[in-house]
């Protein structure tokens, strides 16, 4: 125990710190501490001890994934129960392009709610980025492709940018600047409507092959599985990479058994799409094969989004603002920074959904629903265990979260129960994810007490 209770600011700088340790603690306490504290797979030396680790944080209250990966099972399989078209090729392919926009939408809420932020205006902020790519690939005289793509997501980020700046040097609630960017929001989608095509009834259509390609189009079956080897290969090449660099360095690494089921699970994962998407969905004398373009954009997007968080110095800030803002500030971090720049992340992540929900309809319209996609956003990311309070989460749990809220809504439909039906649902999920959250938070609490 150190020499400074809690409250008290403890020693100057400099000064020696005395270390007392309590009669009544044991060492297998402390050590029973330092197992749910640390990575299982940095202090385990084999696979039945990484087992055993897990478990011990599991019990801890520090579940990770498992809540929503066992939920998404169970889900799945009612809906496989109630109608045997759930799980045929044809609807997972639909359900992918479906739930692809609530993915990424669920991605770019968790670089605010790190930080125990909310961006409320994601939704319009996406809608106006996606009507801006449009306008700039209308005839006559359109940009290329991909300067389009950049002046959408451009506008996106600095949207959201803005709002940061507005909430980290006014001081004010993100809850009130991201609504009041909300509304904001849908009235400039109104008026870049407008302008873009004033005589199209409130609908501008996005001119792009490649763009329209990204939910209607596949890989042809042969490129899937390219895609799909190179992934796994170049994961493997950098687990291992990884580890005998921490091994070379004397550092604690993974058990060689860990890093190989990994990379099992990874391949496994790659052919199961693979396979499903390469099978023919088509009706009658059509073929239809291939896995659509949308599942590479969320992979890419995934891997990026994860390393950024996982191995840089702005992903470990954001977690420790999240986790203790004083104590961040009072380490040198600057604040400011990090919350500005991950709200333009998170815009600049908005704007691809909005990208991608074009691409599904082929165009964008002034009855974009902005303020029922944000709440999909926020669910998505909770539902994939990202704390509400800040601190807790990551990318992949997000693209679980998204794929929830896509199966409900999908299986539903296949039910033939409408709007009513789906959001009640999804707003039993998600209220089940945040009691799973905060029974966590309370567990692991007592369990460092």
């Amino acid at each position: 125990m150190a020499s400074s209770e809690r409250g008290d600011p403890g020693p100057e700088a400099g000064a020696p710190v005395t270390f007392v340790k309590e009669p009544e603690q044991s060492d297998s306490i402390l050590a029973d501490d330092a197992l749910v504290s640390t990575a299982p797979d940095l202090i385990a030396g084999s696979l039945g001890e990484y087992t055993t680790i897990w478990w011990r944080r599991v019990r801890s209250g520090e579940s990770g994934a498992l809540p929503v990966v066992l939920g998404l099972i169970a889900i799945v399989a009612y809906f496989q129960i109630r109608s045997s078209l759930f799980l045929s090729a044809g609807n997972l392919v639909n359900l992918i392009t479906q739930a692809a926009f609530i993915v990424t939408f669920g991605m770019a809420e968790v670089f605010v709610l790190l930080l125990g932020e909310i961006d409320l205006s994601v939704g319009y902020n996406a809608a106006c980025g996606a009507t801006i790519t449009c306008w700039m690939l209308a005839p006559p005289n359109p940009y290329p492709w991909w300067v389009a793509v950049l002046g959408g997501l451009a506008f996106s980020a600095a949207y959201a940018g803005v709002e940061g700046i507005i909430i980290t040097w006014l001081r004010l609630p993100s809850f009130v600047v991201t609504l009041a960017g909300y509304l904001g929001g849908l009235g400039l989608l109104l008026a870049l409507i407008n302008l873009a095509a004033p005589d199209s009834g409130g609908t501008i259509q996005l001119n792009s092959n490649t763009l329209n390609d990204i939910e209607g189009g596949a890989m042809s079956p042969v490129t899937g599985w390219i895609v799909m080897i190179a992934a796994v290969v170049l994961a493997a090449v950098f687990l291992v990479m990884r580890d005998a660099r921490r091994r070379a360095h004397k550092l604690a690494a993974p058990p060689i058994s860990v890093t190989v089921l990994k990379i099992a699970l990874m391949a496994v994962a790659g052919v199961v799409v693979v396979l499903i998407g390469n099978t023919n969905r088509g009706v009658g004398f059509a073929i239809v094969r291939g896995v659509p373009w949308v599942v590479l954009v969320i992979l890419v997007l995934l891997i990026a989004w994860t390393t950024l968080l996982s191995r840089t110095r702005f992903g470990r800030y954001v977690y420790a603002i999240g986790g203790n803002a004083e104590a961040a500030r009072r380490a040198g971090i600057s604040l400011k920074r990090i919350r500005i720049l991950a709200f333009a992340l998170c815009g600049l992540t908005a704007g691809v959904s909005g990208i991608i929900w074009t691409s599904n309809l082929s165009g964008i319209s002034n009855n974009f629903n902005g303020g029922q996609y944000v709440l999909y956003a926020v669910a998505a990311a909770v539902i994939g265990g990202t704390s509400l309070f800040g601190g807790r989460g990551r990318m992949l749990g997000a693209v679980l979260g998204g794929l929830v809220v896509g199966v409900i809504y999908n299986g539903l439909q296949l039910l033939g129960l409408g709007p009513a039906a789906q959001n009640m649902w999804t707003a039993g999920v998600l209220l089940a994810a945040v009691t799973v959250d905060a029974v966590a938070r309370r567990g692991s609490t007592t369990s460092t007490s």
